[in-house]
């Protein structure tokens, strides 16, 4: 008999959702079902994309605009999963970003539209001057992560995301936190790169091996 698990998160800030529902996912045995209560879309999508990440099977659906669930079914793989060769995933072996990214996994982290303290206007000259040195390095961050007023610098008309978008072009992840983009409501404006959440930012950051703040 297989088990479904509910969770009401309805009210829990990010990662909370995240942690609750990836607690219940080892606790329960395989095919057993978790399914989760969210109130908001960033949520919702937060949890999808955990589920991809796992290689576990889920569906969602949006009740009402405060109101969304998502049930996660342990222990099936995706059929994006399935599909995934192993002359696929000889050839991602074999591919020299993910070379890099074993040999030194350097994380960037911008949280403002400006760089250091001081006169702003000089701030957002550097940030710029920063985003654009990142595209002409040799060795380039596997991952460049926006958050609090950082989250502005991915959307649209900022003035770098024509380097955002070469970085992303180069196979640098660029990820914004999605919370910091609902609470700015920019979110829709979103012009580079995917949303994240902080359970991931953490992950993130923990097993990095280098993390640059400018």
């Amino acid at each position: 008999m297989n088990i479904m698990i509910r969770i009401d998160a309805k009210g829990d800030v990010c990662p909370i959702p995240i942690i609750k529902t990836k607690k219940e996912l080892k606790n329960i045995e395989k095919n057993g079902t978790v399914l989760v209560i969210v109130d908001n879309e960033t949520a919702k999508e937060n949890l999808e994309k955990m589920a991809k990440e796992l290689g576990y099977k889920y569906s969602s659906k949006t009740v009402n605009k405060e109101h969304y669930e998502v049930e996660i079914i342990k222990g099936e793989v995706s059929e994006a999963e399935d599909k995934l060769s192993q002359n696929q995933i000889d050839t991602l072996e074999n591919n020299e970003a993910i070379k890099q990214y074993k040999k030194d996994n350097t994380l960037v982290v911008i949280s403002s539209i400006t760089m250091g303290d001081g006169d702003e206007e000089l701030g957002k000259i550097l940030i710029k001057g920063f985003i654009y040195a990142l595209t002409e390095v040799e060795k380039l961050p596997v991952s460049i992560i926006f958050y609090n007023g950082g989250a502005k610098l991915s959307v649209k008309d900022s003035p770098v995301i024509e380097d955002l978008q070469k970085l992303e072009q180069l196979g640098v992840e660029i990820l914004t936190c999605g919370t910091c983009l609902d609470y700015y409501n920019i979110k829709d404006n979103l012009a580079v790169g995917k949303i994240t959440n902080m359970y991931s930012i953490v992950e993130k950051m923990n097993v990095a091996d280098k993390i640059i703040k400018p």
